[in-house]
């Protein structure tokens, strides 16, 4: 199991389209993918569940993988986060949390 750290730079949180955005990026990779909002656990493989989640601006988010490939949906997941999961301007690195 891997994990990492990323806030959530979209101005409307997890919306439908980045949560869709975000979920297609999750199902190409066999690891189980959570995301963790506070204590709140959440499938992210799952649009519904992330959607359900109202994850907001701002919020710090711990990305779990756990599977034959966790480095690389880790990797992927965090980019895609960190970049704005295809919305508004594109962010750095630097804004990630690890």
């Amino acid at each position: 199991m891997v994990s990492g750290e990323v806030s959530v730079v979209n101005e409307s949180g997890l919306h439908l389209r980045p949560a869709g955005v975000l979920t297609q990026t999750c199902i190409k990779y066999k690891s189980n993918i959570y995301l963790y909002n506070g204590e709140r656990k959440i499938v992210a493989k799952s649009v519904l569940n992330v959607m359900a989640a109202g994850v907001k601006q701002g919020a710090h988010l711990r990305v779990e993988c756990e599977g034959p490939d966790e480095a690389e949906a880790l990797e992927a997941v965090i980019e895609a986060i960190s970049s704005g999961l295809g919305e508004g301007k594109e962010y750095s690195s630097q804004d990630r949390l690890y």
